[in-house]
């Protein structure tokens, strides 16, 4: 059964200057490996900007409870690049508490937007 569902858009021009603008900014919002490749090289921004997407589409999914840290998710791809979500701490109490048992999330970038969609499931 569908616990929530989220979704999220971000311009990616905007998203671009944030980052640049705030060098630290990647560090509050990502794990060291969201921020690279598989193969250790750095993220795009239009990478990067979807999964910011995707994390402000899993809190939307859960609520939007105002608690919930950016570290807590972590969107991870496997070996064919598909995305994944792996939730911690307050991330992972909120799901618990909604009895979320899987996810599903989809990333996008395409036409200076990235966007994400995020399913919870019980």
């Amino acid at each position: 059964m569908i616990v929530g569902v989220g979704i999220d858009v971000v311009p990616i021009d905007r998203f671009t200057a944030a980052l640049q603008r705030t060098p630290a900014l990647a560090d509050r919002l990502f794990t060291a490996a969201e921020r690279v490749t598989l193969t250790g090289h750095p993220r795009t921004p239009e990478s990067l900007a979807a999964r910011f997407a995707a994390k402000e589409a899993l809190a939307k999914a859960l609520g939007a409870p105002g608690n919930m840290r950016w570290h807590d998710a972590e969107v991870q791809v496997n070996e064919q690049g598909q995305p994944r979500l792996e939730v911690v701490g307050t991330v992972a109490a909120r799901a618990a508490m909604l009895g979320v048992a899987s996810w599903h999330v989809s990333l996008s970038h395409d036409g200076g937007i990235a966007s994400a969609v995020v399913v919870a499931e019980s």
